[in-house]
């Protein structure tokens, strides 16, 4: 169900089989040159393949050129209302025109932009918001949503190959997950135009990454879609790019830098491992190399649920295991954990492979076992105060500045795990 056609906006191909690409929006504004291209920096960093920048008024337009030129992914310029603005991004060399038809003054109004993007050989991306519907189909979007939608896309698609145009994608966004995706998949049956994705106005962080997740998971999934935006209430447009990215890498449609893996946690955890995941977390976002690494809070999962990932840790008591590809490298304090794992990761990385000594390989694969064999039985009150009395009376070594967690971010209360 891919887009069979494909596009070209600033040399990212959009359809046809391309990779899934990444967008975001700035949220500064466009004629506030050195915010905005901060901004963008930070957006491409983060991943973004494209960045779209509103243009509503004339200073927005002046500002375009140079920000075009600077600029190290291409630039979207967001047009409503006023066509000559759209008119005037294309001669700043926009990379791409983003317009809804049905806001933009009417059929003629379009035709002058299509007209000017076709001579400069700049795409287009057209299309509707559950907010922004033609008044003839205001009947019809009472009765079906849905169907509303996809019909004011389709006669916007019909609208540009009138005249002649064909260089663009199409977008259909609703604040609706289950309604962004039916008319998504509807669309798809329909056009075989590349598609953009978004859930308009998704929310928060938490509440639009989570639904912006289960609306486009279910289309890449599906096959449609061919580049998406989440739209969060956020002035940091890098955290969009950052969700983006872990939709698709969650899909296995791309892969952006490392991936971790980390069990729930639950009452067999005898260590500190939500502050050991955070610390894991943030150290991997210098890491470019598409690496997994697991972290595993006690010997039920063991080393078998994460046998796939390049690396990994489990502890238990006062000790933890590192393993690489299912297999045990070495085991080391507790406390040295995190650092020992990244230790060997950077010594995998610079050497391109994972090198085992087989003593500590089988020291490692004995505590496992030994580990495992003590709780195959209820770890009683008792036991624990032993564990945790033996654990107090061990010498720590040397700790970095880390990661720490309030109880406010991670309570103790109730957990065999007491942070100290």
């Amino acid at each position: 169900m891919a887009s069979k056609r494909q596009i070209t906006v600033g040399g990212v191909p959009i359809g046809g089989g391309a990779p899934v690409a990444v967008q975001s929006m700035t949220k500064t504004e466009t004629a506030d040159f050195d915010a905005t291209m901060r901004q963008i920096r930070a957006v491409a960093d983060a991943g973004g393949d494209l960045v779209r920048c509103a243009v509503p008024r004339e200073k927005d337009a002046e500002v375009l050129r140079r920000i075009v030129a600077e600029s190290p992914i291409p630039v979207i310029a967001d047009i409503h209302f006023n066509y000559t603005l759209a008119l005037k991004a294309i001669d700043a060399g926009a990379d791409c025109i983003r317009l809804n038809p049905g806001n933009i003054g009417g059929p003629d109004k379009v035709a002058q932009v299509a007209d000017k993007a076709k001579a400069a050989g700049v795409p287009m991306r057209i299309g509707v918001n559950s907010g922004s519907l033609p008044k003839h189909l205001h009947d019809l979007e009472r009765e079906n949503s849905v169907e509303a939608l996809v019909t004011a896309a389709v006669e916007f698609v019909e609208l540009m190959e009138r005249l002649d145009f064909t260089d663009f994608k199409v977008s259909v966004k609703s604040t609706s997950v289950p309604n962004t995706i039916a008319s998504n998949r509807l669309l798809a049956e329909r056009i075989d135009y590349p598609i953009h994705l978004g859930i308009t106005e998704a929310g928060t962080k938490w509440s639009g990454s989570l639904k912006s997740a289960v609306g486009l998971g279910t289309l890449l999934a599906d096959g449609v879609g061919d580049t998406i935006r989440i739209s969060l209430s956020t002035f940091h447009a890098e955290e969009e790019v950052k969700v983006a990215w872990e939709i698709l890498k969650a899909l296995k449609l791309r892969q952006r830098g490392p991936e971790l893996i980390a069990c729930p946690t639950c009452g067999r955890l005898q260590f500190d491992m939500d502050t050991v995941v955070a610390e894991i977390e943030q150290r991997l976002e210098s890491y470019e190399e598409p690496i997994e690494v697991a972290v595993l809070g006690c010997a039920v999962n063991g080393i078998g649920e994460a046998s796939h990932a390049d690396f990994g840790i489990t502890g238990a008591k006062n000790e933890g295991l590192i393993f690489a590809q299912g297999k045990p490298l070495r085991k080391v304090p507790q406390e040295r954990l995190v650092d020992e794992l990244f230790v060997e990761i950077d010594k995998s990385l610079a050497r391109g492979r994972t090198e085992f000594e087989d003593a500590k390989a089988a020291e490692g694969a004995l505590w496992l076992e030994r580990i495992e064999e003590e709780n195959a039985d209820e770890l009683t009150p008792e036991r624990i105060a032993k564990l945790e009395a033996a654990a107090n009376g061990s010498t720590a070594l040397p700790q970095l500045d880390r990661v720490r967690l309030a109880e406010a971010d991670s309570p103790t209360a109730g957990r065999r795990f007491k942070r100290v």
